[in-house]
């Protein structure tokens, strides 16, 4: 057990995610990814030209015991694959061939040190990688068509350029088949410190080939003046900043109330194992609350699945601009290092991920996940007022949380466990929004004007989370809630009834739903074969907030690919290798993969080990406050108990002490 320190602002982290055989879903150490790449290298005679997008743990099956102190037996589920392992640890590798374009997925026995699977997968390409970013970027900036497209421009030196290198997407064109490609787009900086998305080179679009790493062809829409004002917001250029802002401390001096043991954290009677990879970023694996002396799970595994951002611009330079950031970029791998007191407050502690670049060496993101405490109000409070007697207890919640970069833009991820068996998961989006040059005077339809000269695109955010439930056990139901207003009659004679009715979601078809707030819509997953005192289904509810759907026309190329984004709601029985709602291998696919495909069967879920899939977006049309970097914007879901437990849990919580006076 890991002890932690005490005193405000403090923080321990252990050198990456623990791996190498603590625990079965532990995630690969550095060693075992060497271990890894070095056996296939041997045994499949790699050459150079050989990348590897990933080399991850391959997660055993579920048979097993999640809980605090227990291990897992061999998994039931075998064949190649990301998940379902047989037995021992094993790492699940994708890697691409530069000199072929071939796909190829192998697993690799880490004990015995040999390739227990592989296989080509056709018609596919891997997610973007970090080094291919970086190699584009360079590619496009040697191109002789790319030089002379800035020399219209008036720009000869490429030293200040900027290139982000964006998703081809598919839109059925013959020449793009088979090939891997980039349309890399350019921003100019007017020093090297200076923030360059406030100067797009608009109209100039360079198609990458990323096998060749060479520019096949420069795409250059017309020439459009760049805006003239900078887009500065870092410490060093501001004019003053407001006063009268006093120290605010977070003091635990006792340490921080959770523990943690390797990846199994400990906090107010929850539990779950840390878990990472470079597709999802953070995973939580077994979530369960101890309730009366016994651990009752919840969740087996909880990741977010997909992230799709849709752009609304339909002008022939703009309508590629959409991103798969999970399936297409890897959000794991784009991690940000936290830093103590400005991503995270507190008393902290830090996990390290242990991830690969593409030639196989292993990489470390320090400081990647952030665990801390948090004050969050009220938990409960009453007011007698006849004795005059007052009960309140203060919350408390844990807090889970990477954020990561994608280009110009930042997601912070939090997951929220509540004294009162609550989880919340909230998504904090920030970072510079993508734009584009227009001419004077133009005011852009698809979008606003956030500076002179300088408009964004009205866009939006769809978000996957995948919650492989286990509500006190494997097998669950789903019922969706609706409240009704009983109609005028004998039963109503006075118009004022109303009541909850539920339905219960029985088949894949059935399950595919989406939000209506006109009636209080949730989703109530239960487990049919264990009841609460009261007789009845233990439960937790979905609970959806800020919620919208795609304005995509459902024949666009974006909208097949990201069909699971035209529901919010889907439940799957559990199968191990549906893992993303768009397919595993999203970039550049023509659509249909992941979900439409996997419910086109309409199997049953209803009792069984079942997977629910809650899709949330978030609409922006951008406002000059957003520039040049954009406030925190929210959105997110919560689970709350609905009779799971058989009164509030909440009621132990001892009263808090504030100086010489009790909160009681």
């Amino acid at each position: 057990m890991t002890t932690l320190g005490t005193g405000a602002g403090q923080s321990v982290r252990v050198e990456a995610l623990p791996g190498g055989g603590g625990h079965p879903l532990d995630p690969l150490s550095a060693g075992e990814i060497e271990r890894a790449v070095a056996v296939l290298r041997a045994e499949r005679q790699l050459g150079d030209r050989v990348r590897f997008e990933s080399v991850e743990l391959r997660e055993p099956g579920k048979d097993g015991d999640f809980s605090r102190n227990g291990g897992m037996t061999a998994g039931k589920d075998g064949g190649i694959g990301r998940n379902g392992g047989t037995g021992g640890r094993e790492a699940f590798v994708i890697l691409l061939d530069n000199d072929t374009g071939a796909t190829y997925e192998a697993v690799v026995g880490l004990e015995a040190g040999d390739v227990t699977g592989w296989a080509q997968i056709h018609g596919v390409q891997p997610r973007l990688m970090l080094d291919e970013f970086f190699e584009c970027e360079q590619a496009v900036k040697e191109s002789p068509e790319f030089r002379a497209a800035l020399r219209k421009r008036g720009i000869v030196d490429t030293g200040l350029v900027m290139v982000d290198s964006w998703p081809a997407g598919n839109y059925g064109v013959a020449e793009e088949e088979g090939m891997r490609l980039s349309f890399a787009r350019s921003w100019l900086r007017a020093s090297p410190t200076d923030n360059g998305y406030a100067r797009p080179i608009e109209g100039v679009i360079a198609v990458v080939d990323l096998n060749a790493m060479r520019v096949i062809r420069v795409d250059d829409h017309g020439v459009v003046p760049m805006p003239p004002n900078d887009g500065n917001y870092a410490a060093e250029f501001a004019a003053g900043f407001r006063t009268g802002l006093k120290p605010l401390d977070i003091v635990q001096p006792e340490g921080p109330s959770f523990s943690v043991d390797g990846n199994l954290v400990a906090w107010q009677k929850w539990s779950f194992r840390v878990g990472y990879t470079r597709r999802e970023g953070l995973v939580l694996h077994g979530v369960s609350y101890e309730d009366q002396g016994r651990e009752r799970p919840i969740i087996h595994r909880a990741s977010l699945a997909e992230l799709v951002v849709p752009y609304g611009d339909p002008a022939e330079k703009n309508f590629r601009k959409n991103a798969f950031d999970v399936g297409e970029a890897g959000i794991g791998s784009l991690a940000n290092s936290l830093t103590l007191g400005c991503d995270c407050l507190g008393q902290i502690y830090y996990f390290d991920a242990a991830l690969n670049n593409s030639r196989g060496e292993p990489t470390q993101i320090p400081n990647a996940v952030c665990l801390h405490e948090e004050d969050f109000g009220i938990l409960w409070k009453h007011t007698d007022w006849r004795t005059g007697q007052v009960e309140v207890r203060r919350s408390r919640r844990l807090v889970i949380s990477f954020i990561t970069t994608v280009g110009n833009y930042e997601y912070g991820f939090f997951w929220y466990l509540y004294q009162d068996g609550g989880i919340e998961f909230q998504v904090k989006l920030t970072g510079i929004v993508n734009n584009m040059a227009v001419a004077p005077g133009e005011v852009p339809k698809y979008g606003a004007l956030i500076a002179p000269q300088l408009g964004g695109h009205i866009h939006q955010h769809f978000f996957s989370v995948r919650l492989d439930m286990s509500v006190d056990g494997p097998n669950n139901s789903v019922y969706e809630v609706n409240t009704r207003a009983e109609p005028m009659g004998p039963d109503n004679p006075q118009g004022n009834a109303f009541f909850a009715e539920r339905t219960l979601l029985a088949t894949e078809a059935e399950a595919q739903r989406t939000v209506e707030p006109l009636t209080g819509r949730h989703w109530l997953i239960v487990n049919p074969s264990v009841n609460n005192y009261l007789g009845q289904p233990v439960g937790y509810k979905l609970v959806p907030g800020e919620n919208i759907l795609p304005f995509a026309h459902p024949e666009a190329s974006v909208s097949k690919r990201a069909a699971f984004a035209r529901k919010h709601l889907w439940v799957t029985p559990y199968h191990p290798e549906e893992m993303a709602p768009a397919g595993p291998y999203p970039n550049q696919h023509p659509g249909g993969a992941g979900l439409p495909e996997w419910t086109r069967g309409n199997r049953s879920v209803e009792n069984t080990d079942l997977v629910v899939w809650y899709t949330f977006g978030s609409h922006h049309v951008p406002r000059p406050e957003d520039w040049p970097v954009m406030p925190v914007m929210y959105t997110g879901f919560k689970l709350m108990p609905s009779g799971f437990f058989d009164r509030n849990p909440a009621l132990d919580v001892p009263p808090s002490g504030q100086g010489d006076g009790h909160c009681h």
